[in-house]
């Protein structure tokens, strides 16, 4: 029988371990940080690396990372019968111009998919909910706002029968825009589309990982679900 190899590690070419790498990622794109402050809280822990490396190692990684959550949470998701996308967009200043961030969320507050386009006409709503049913299949019903969009781009679909629209039916996405809104304004603007809806994605995936819903639990309870989502953290890619 053929032997099947073990596929390359990624950090093969990198001096620095995968623990240091994973934990520069988590800081930088979690927490409300710049390069150098990442920089500066690793040198205290007696771990030299130039702020560029940051930059390097959140752009070559944080992706990665990112589609190892998604794919884990598809497979949990999947055909799961009571699965609901609230679908919002936002706007984000890109080199002084505002584009849109689309943002599904579902039920448990947790965002599957995210998107940037310079327009919220149909095409884009189609766009980004096609990306979206393809990689994470269908949910029971979409709640949206009163934009015609989306009902245009769902009848385009055949699923405009799923849809649902109210008044507060969708605050559950409003709220999801801040975290992603707080970090924004750390890192002071974005220059480039590419790199705009790269960090999108990741930072959605990472908050997934750590939305740990702290204000609706007792301090054991989340105790118990930080040191499991570290721990998860912690074998990505390993």
């Amino acid at each position: 029988m053929p032997r099947h190899r073990k596929p390359p590690s990624p950090f093969r070419y990198f001096n620095s371990s995968p623990e240091v790498i994973r934990l520069v990622v988590m800081m930088y794109v979690r927490f409300l940080l710049s390069l150098r402050n990442v920089e500066d809280l690793l040198f205290e822990r007696g771990i030299d690396i130039c702020h560029e490396t940051v930059r390097h190692w959140w752009n070559r990684f944080g992706p990665m990372f990112a589609g190892d959550i998604r794919r884990q949470r598809v497979s949990r998701m999947r055909g799961f019968r009571h699965w609901r996308w609230h679908l919002d967009e936002m706007y984000v200043k890109l080199n002084g111009e505002m584009v849109y961030l689309w943002h599904a969320v579902d039920h448990e507050g947790e965002v599957p998919e995210s998107d940037i386009t310079k327009t919220r006409d149909k095409d884009a709503a189609l766009t980004f909910m096609r990306k979206a049913l393809k990689r994470h299949g269908s949910p029971e019903a979409i709640t949206t706002d009163g934009l015609r969009s989306y009902h245009a781009a769902m009848n385009d679909l055949g699923n405009a029968e799923k849809q649902e629209v109210g008044r507060w039916t969708n605050n559950r996405v409003e709220n999801s825009h801040l975290p992603f809104r707080r970090r924004a304004r750390a890192m002071v603007r974005f220059r480039r589309m590419k790199t705009l809806q790269k960090f999108a994605s990741v930072h959605a995936n990472v908050h997934n990982r750590f939305n740990l819903e702290r204000h609706l639990v007792d301090r054991q309870t989340y105790k118990d679900r930080r040191s499991a989502a570290l721990a998860e953290w912690q074998i990505l890619v390993s």
